[in-house]
């Protein structure tokens, strides 16, 4: 499920129903199969020694961008597995980008920390990690960031970069970017700027934003639509200042269209089933276009940090997210990309509850009979990596399958976390974990 709140009200309740002991049974021969393929992993905690990870760096290849997922946003594992995989990335695989599924604007700020030092990292996840993003705002994600910032004191030539490739808040930091440079190269225009953006420059905090930007009536936020679609334009015709100016203005453009992208976004209507199909579909196409730019921008290979549901190649509900971010990626991208799943057999997890009012602390027991993830216990290690492209026949039969799937987003009405779903067919990779404990969020 996607971490994107305005538009998990919509979402269809799915009730799958465990399959027969009889078929659980006659899944259980693929377990050694599944056993000779995977590698196991020493720990999910960053730091130590490596060697265990080579089994990633072979799955990894000459990929440019490498999408990480997670059975859910809210367990500690999850996060720090990703922490140590990124780590190894950049110190053995020259990848240099850290990609988060969270706000454009977001990712600016923390990159300015990351290479520069310039703000406090706790009070920029404070502000910006708030209602739709609030889940990124740990613990786990901090250490992480932490560690990009001591890595470029100690690799000022070479840095590793932060971005965040969603749309679900433009702070106003790009809109003081795009003003600014608009008013140095055309100070005529500064008027017309402040008013294509006029009421769109947050001046209340991140979550209140977003609450307020989607009470607006329908035809009011299509209005502001509009008026950034024109603004894009409108930096668009700027052009760069000679070649020296090439970098700014690229960097400039691509604010204009974040912010763009919001407006867009926003201007959906959610009270129809239809339009939030599209609107998901239009959310990964974008996510996933931002992310190429930026490999594109700066030449970086990028771990992509995100959702299951948006990192793999099938959606958990196709009436919901008709197109997913990875697969927008296998087509720009083809096997540059590799996507790597992460699921889990039982334990803890932070999520609301089914209004998302509170946010709680959620335990479960093991996976259903007939589930993915049950079979996946089964296999002897506590934390394995699978190179699903080259398992062994018994193994891909099984994986070309569709099985209940766990799967939780923001929310956690118990009933809605099963999906049907082939994991061969979704990923290229499986890290499975069969314990998990709640992440730690921050104050």
């Amino acid at each position: 499920m996607s971490c994107l709140r305005p538009w998990t009200f919509v979402v269809l309740a799915v009730s799958l129903l465990a399959p027969t002991p009889a078929a659980t049974a006659a899944e259980d021969p693929v377990v050694p199969a599944l056993e000779r393929t995977a590698s196991p992993l020493r720990t999910a905690e960053p730091g130590g020694d490596v060697g265990d990870l080579r089994a990633i760096g072979r799955a990894v290849g000459g990929a440019v961008v490498v999408g990480m997922g997670e059975a859910t946003h809210g367990s500690h594992e999850f996060l720090a597995v990703k922490d140590r995989v990124f780590r190894y990335l950049v110190e053995r695989r020259g990848f240099r980008t850290f990609a988060l599924e969270t706000a454009w604007s977001t990712g600016a700020r923390l990159d300015d920390y990351v290479v520069h030092g310039e703000g406090d990292p706790r009070r920029i996840m404070r502000e910006d990690f708030q209602y739709t993003y609030v889940l990124n705002n740990t613990a786990e994600n901090l250490a992480l960031v932490e560690w990009m910032r001591a890595y470029n004191r100690r690799h000022p030539k070479d840095p590793v970069r932060f971005m965040g490739d969603d749309w679900g808040y433009t702070g106003p930091e790009l809109y003081d970017r795009v003003t600014a440079y608009a008013g140095r190269v055309r100070p005529d225009l500064a008027p017309r700027f402040e008013e294509l953006y006029r009421g769109l420059r947050p001046t209340v905090p991140s979550g209140e934003y977003q609450k307020a930007y989607l009470a607006r009536p329908l035809a009011e936020r299509q209005d502001m639509a509009s008026r950034t679609g024109r603004a894009l334009k409108l930096v668009e015709s700027l052009g760069p200042r000679a070649e020296a100016g090439r970098e700014e203005f690229a960097e400039v453009l691509r604010h204009a269209t974040v912010i763009d992208q919001t407006a867009t976004g926003y201007g959906f209507d959610f009270a129809d089933p239809r339009q939030v199909a599209e609107a998901m579909r239009w959310r990964d196409g974008v996510m996933a276009d931002n992310v190429v730019w930026w490999h594109e921008h700066t030449g970086h290979r990028i771990l992509l940090a995100g959702h299951n549901n948006h990192i793999g190649y099938e959606p958990e509900d196709p009436k919901i997210l008709p197109r997913t971010q990875g697969a927008f990626l296998r087509d720009r991208l083809g096997s540059r990309y590799v996507s790597v799943g992460l699921t889990f057999g039982q334990g803890s997890f932070k999520a609301t509850d089914p209004e998302e009012v509170h946010m709680l602390t959620h335990t479960v027991g093991p996976p259903r009979n007939g589930s993915n993830e049950h079979t996946l216990d089964q296999v002897r290690y506590d934390r394995y990596v699978l190179d699903l492209r080259t398992a062994p026949g018994a193994a891909r039969s099984w994986l070309a399958v569709a099985r209940p799937t766990r799967s939780v987003g923001t929310a956690y009405p118990e009933e809605r976390n099963w999906f049907d779903l082939a994991l061969g067919r979704c990923f290229d990779v499986l890290i499975h974990q069969d314990r998990v404990r709640d992440v730690d969020l921050l104050s």
